[in-house]
């Protein structure tokens, strides 16, 4: 079994190092410093770290002025409160401005099982990817985590990194090139292509031993770039399968699959997806038990794959 770790750890420990190489490199929370784990640059920079309380707004904003002044703002809370409660001052300020500010969304998807509808966020990747020269970046694990934090760091403008609240396992060499833009093959197969981001990665993974053992192979991508989004290149890929599936813990809607069917619109190569439906999440006792009632399991990917061939 593949070591799990944590992306909210991966993420507060390398702003640290972030920290140690560039003194302008700030950090902001909004009151969820020891969720998001950007508590751990809080201790060790506590002069560069800006505490502003339940206030996303204000907290956007005064990043937006601190990228004015040249430094790196890296602004963290949870995903349905800096993608929705912010968007404003993210589109007006920091998206026309193309300012050069970091948003971190953490606990997103169904991940924050505990509380509900309202701290599940299904439609960042959709709100965030629909802001003109926003960045999208949606790690798979922790290494990668890492990786898109130093990415972000690199890229001269807004950018939005999306991770999960429970553990995931390893899939990612630490010492492998992030290329934003690009997706990763994480298996190679002949019969069908199955495209997934961030959480749902590991079931993937898991789908396609699944259809090995039935005689089908299975390619897994690893899309950790939702925007700019590699449309040639995926629609190149899939002419060297028979069908695509998409998995994504995220809407339907503005996530992963409308971009595959974007890249698809040409081809005659079918597709399907397991994403979450056109309604919102719920309480529940854990992630694993949300998966399952939302059909984001590696079960219902083999489903689709089986459909479509």
């Amino acid at each position: 079994m593949s070591k799990t770790q944590i992306q909210r750890t991966a993420y507060g420990e390398e702003l640290v190092a972030l920290g140690a190489e560039n003194p302008n490199v700030v950090a902001l929370e909004a009151d969820l410093g020891k969720s998001t784990m950007s508590c751990l640059f809080q201790e060790a920079y506590p002069e560069r770290y800006f505490e502003m309380g339940i206030a996303e707004q204000n907290m956007l904003s005064t990043a937006a002025g601190l990228a004015a002044s040249g430094k790196i703002p890296f602004c963290s809370s949870f995903a349905v409160f800096i993608s929705g409660r912010a968007y404003d001052q993210i589109r007006q300020t920091i998206g026309i401005g193309r300012l050069n500010v970091k948003i971190c969304g953490s606990s997103s998807g169904l991940s924050d099982f505990g509380d509900g509808s309202t701290h599940q966020a299904i439609e960042d990747v959709a709100i965030m990817s629909a802001i003109p020269g926003m960045t999208v970046l949606t790690p798979c694990d922790a290494a990668e985590t890492r990786q898109a934090v130093r990415m972000a760091a690199k890229i001269d403008g807004p950018v939005y990194i999306r991770v999960v609240r429970n553990p995931v396992p390893d899939f990612i060499d630490e010492n492998a090139v992030f290329e934003p833009g690009k997706f990763r093959i994480l298996k190679e197969g002949t019969d069908v292509a199955i495209a997934a981001h961030g959480a749902m990665v590991d079931a993937a993974m898991k789908a396609a031993e699944k259809l090995s053992a039935a005689g089908i192979s299975a390619k897994v991508l690893n899309v950790a770039t939702m925007k700019p989004f590699d449309y040639a290149g995926f629609a190149e890929m899939a002419k060297s399968v028979k069908a695509v599936v998409t998995a994504e813990d995220h809407s339907y809607i503005g996530g992963l699959a409308s971009a595959a069917a974007l890249a698809l619109r040409r081809s005659a190569v079918p597709m399907d997806y397991v994403a979450i439906n056109d309604t919102f999440g719920q309480s529940a006792h854990s992630v694993a038990e949300l998966m399952a009632h939302y059909g984001l399991t590696d079960e219902a990917i083999v489903e689709k794959v089986k459909s479509l061939l």
